[in-house]
């Protein structure tokens, strides 16, 4: 069976198929339970009855108020014209190409067209949206992406040429501009407002077909699949050249950009996402200013909190952003922060699962000081932070040196570890102050995960330098629970537990 899958909206290609709609049902105001008879004249017992449903709602002034603000958007790409080397028709070279299937060398048919010259060819078809009435308009991202010409059509039929001003990868949000003058605009609605189980309607060009209207409810806030994006989940009917088009409430005020599709065969099947338009607006701003987007980055790598963990080292409920390792001279490392501390609140602001810290440091100007308040060893800590800005594939610098460690050992018969001490070098290297290095693991240290070369920083909370401070925390450690050890490998940090007697 094919695996789920996430999907741009315009990339699939489909057969055209017809989505059915569901109706309601709502109890009726007399519903009642009644004890037997018995009973009847000292006890009753009444269920409260949920408000009638007289009917659906009626879509079809907020299409006639928002369907002339809806664009068609339509992208064609420069295709070189030098002679394959398969000697392949390009239709049938796009045939094994999608299918991963080797190139065979079978003679191009027809004339072969002059080397160097280029041709342009439709590449894409999708939806936006008119930000403002001077022709600003707003897709998705992939809708433009490598095009050479953008093409947009208005509902009553005019076509412009469209100049890209910025597009955004990471949240898929793109503006565009048209020379033309009084368009009708869309009103930008408020998410805040936006609750599940209410309706919404979508307009776009699935499959091509413009002004296309769809409607459903929203099935859920808040869905994570991308590191900036908390997506709005619907089940309104989105397919292939929806993407960009807006998501709308019944005040007919935009709430989303449709975006994404979940599926197994390509096609909608009953979950499709869309981007909050607040996220977006912020985007677009920034696009319409200077053509790209700041976001604040502080240098950190960051994992989840297991509710193991979470209760070993006291935490408490489930919450904030482990630490596994911090970059050498970043924002961070000169805040303080250190890997294994657990990130719960950024300016004030609690970070409830890891995917809140991108979002809000993000969301900061570079320059900006914050404050970040850390969980360390059973104590939280704030911390002052200046937030730098995010380059391109940045990536944590920090690496072990992979010499063998030097110094004393000593046997942790509880624990199944042999440790010794770490060089200056090496301290230096991994960018800590101190710790043990791990030169044997087995029996429970093993099973739970550990190996050669790992640095335990810190055992059952208390932090360690050196073997002696290792042995002293581990004789400290209540052996009847498990040991939880902060341990660095690599780039990466992270608790382990160990459990002596396989508890």
């Amino acid at each position: 069976m094919p695996s789920m899958q996430f999907k741009p909206i315009h990339t699939v290609v489909l057969a055209l198929g017809i989505a059915a709609g569901a109706t309601a049902v709502g109890w009726s105001d007399a519903a009642r339970y009644v004890l037997p008879a018995a009973h009847a004249q000292t006890q009753s017992v009444t269920v409260p009855s949920a408000p009638l449903v007289t009917g659906l709602p009626d879509f079809t002034q907020l299409v006639d108020a928002v369907g002339p603000a809806v664009v068609n958007i339509r992208t064609t790409e420069k295709i070189s014209n030098q002679p394959s080397m398969s000697g392949m028709d390009e239709d049938m070279l796009e045939f094994f190409r999608r299918f991963g299937v080797p190139v065979p060398n079978i003679p191009r048919q027809g004339s072969p067209q002059p080397e160097g010259e280029g041709e342009e060819r439709p590449s894409g078809v999708g939806s936006g949206f008119i930000l403002s009435s001077d022709g600003y308009v707003m897709t998705n991202a992939h809708v433009v992406e490598g095009a050479s010409d953008v093409i947009v059509t208005l509902a009553d039929k005019r076509e412009f040429k469209a100049k890209i001003i910025g597009a955004d990868k990471r949240t898929d949000v793109a503006v565009v501009k048209i020379d033309a003058k009084g368009l009708p605009a869309v009103k930008i609605g408020d998410v805040g407002r936006l609750k599940v189980g209410e309706w919404v309607m979508a307009i776009g060009s699935p499959f091509g077909l413009e002004n296309s209207v769809t409607a459903g409810i929203v099935s859920a806030k808040q869905r994570d699949t991308g590191d900036y994006l908390p997506f709005i989940q619907t089940d309104v009917a989105i397919n292939p050249g929806n993407s960009g088009g807006p998501l709308l409430n019944m005040r007919g005020e935009v709430v989303g950009i449709n975006s994404q599709i979940y599926s197994r065969s390509g096609g909608f099947m009953g979950i499709s996402f869309a981007i909050p338009i607040d996220e977006a607006v912020r985007v677009s701003d920034q696009l319409r200013k200077t053509g790209k987007v700041t976001r604040g980055r502080i240098g950190v790598q960051i994992g989840q909190v297991t509710k193991e963990v979470a209760e070993s080292i006291g935490l408490g409920k489930v919450r904030g952003a482990l630490v596994s390792a911090v970059e050498p001279d970043s924002p961070a490392a000169k805040a303080g922060i250190e890997p294994g501390d657990i990130i719960v609140k950024y300016d004030g602001k609690d970070i409830d699962k890891v995917a809140d810290l991108p979002r809000q440091v993000g969301n900061t100007k570079p320059g900006t000081k914050s404050t970040i308040t850390v969980f360390r060893r059973g104590q939280t800590r704030d911390l002052s932070i200046m937030v730098a800005e995010v380059e391109p594939d940045e990536v944590a610098t920090a690496r072990a040196d992979g010499k063998p460690a030097s110094g004393a050992t000593a046997t942790a018969k509880q624990l199944g570890l042999v440790v010794g001490e770490l060089t200056e070098a090496q301290k230096k290297s991994l960018a800590i102050k101190g710790g043990v290095r791990v030169l044997s693991a087995t029996e429970a240290a093993a099973r739970a995960g550990l190996r050669e070369g790992d640095v335990v920083l810190a055992v059952a909370n208390s932090e360690v330098t050196n073997v002696k401070g290792f042995e002293a925390a581990l004789a400290k450690a209540d052996k009847s629970k498990p040991v939880n050890l902060l341990v660095r490998r690599g780039d990466w940090t992270q608790y382990i537990l160990i459990r002596p007697n396989g508890k």
